[in-house]
């Protein structure tokens, strides 16, 4: 079994999963689109990675504002997470997003990426830390309830 973790935007959508134990997430690929609600390419190619990695689950990036409230971004997720869900079957958690794109971006600059290459790996990097997040979240709730 597989996690897989993305980060949806207006034309491109993060793609990361995990290890096959649950332990670690690697980004995959940005999947890119020329307008933002087309999404006939984009849902099918994520279909096409759910098979290949055997992906069970998939972890959806929610972008909340800092101050905790939904704007349009959110509904907009909301709505996709809807479209993955009926096309895949899969469950789609949820996961609060905030900082995300600011950590990814200074794990670029301190691995010297220049500043017009960053934008090539942002989203892929981003999916993968939604991702981490919920895999060590998940792997701390189990340990506590184990104690």
């Amino acid at each position: 079994m597989r996690i897989m973790g993305l980060d949806f935007g207006s034309k491109t959508v993060g793609v990361a999963v995990s290890d096959s134990l649950l332990i670690t997430a690697q980004g995959l690929e940005i999947i890119r689109r020329k307008e933002e609600n087309k999404l006939r390419r984009t849902l099918a190619r994520i279909e096409e990675l759910i098979e290949e990695y055997e992906v069970e689950e998939i972890v959806l990036g929610l972008p909340k504002n800092m101050n905790a409230t939904e704007g349009i971004r959110v509904e907009l997720t909301k709505e996709f997470r809807e479209k993955l869900e009926r096309r895949t079957g899969l469950p789609v958690i949820m996961w609060d997003e905030r900082l995300t794109t600011v950590v990814a971006e200074k794990a670029m600059i301190e691995a010297g990426i220049r500043r017009e290459n960053r934008k090539e790996y942002v989203d892929k990097i981003a999916a993968a830390l939604i991702l981490q997040g919920y895999l060590d979240s998940r792997s701390h709730n189990n340990e506590s309830q184990s104690e």
